[in-house]
């Protein structure tokens, strides 16, 4: 007499190609949702590194002709110099950490120092040295992408 229902291990031998199938189906499909979340953030961590990089040597231009041409009408204006300041901080809350910090330092540093910056060589020298350390982290992160 036959039997009506195959067994557990009958039914397992018979799907096991399709068994298999769906878990390579389902890994792959897990991998390759995470390496498009992982090119992505890469993506935005470089596009908010130029800019940063950017938006910091039109920082340092604008503390340079503050500084050595006295120019606080346009080019070395200070209020250009917190609206790039203010868009450095913004692109620093999407980077990675130490990014934030140091724009925050930036920022500080910044606040403390830009009414001297036309006449006071020690005021130009915090700036200046606050910006490079924040461009040379930028640079860094840069390098480490993939």
């Amino acid at each position: 007499m036959p039997r009506i229902g195959k067994t557990l291990l009958q039914q397992l031998q018979t799907n096991l190609l399709a068994m298999i199938s769906l878990v390579v189906a389902l890994s792959s499909l897990s991998y390759n949702t995470w390496r498009n979340e992982q090119t992505e953030a890469n993506r935005n961590q470089r596009t908010a590194a130029f800019e940063m990089i950017h938006k910091l040597n039109e920082l340092q231009e604008i503390v340079f002709y503050l500084h050595y041409d006295k120019d606080i009408d346009n080019k070395g204006n200070p209020r250009r110099g917190w609206v790039t300041l203010l868009t450095i901080k913004d692109l620093a809350q999407i980077m990675q950490e130490p990014i934030p910090k140091q724009a925050e330092n930036l920022a500080l540093v910044w606040q403390q120092n830009w009414e001297s910056l036309e006449q006071d060589k020690l005021s130009l020298e915090r700036v200046t040295n606050e910006i490079d350390r924040l461009r040379h982290t930028s640079l860094n992160i840069l390098a480490r992408l993939k």
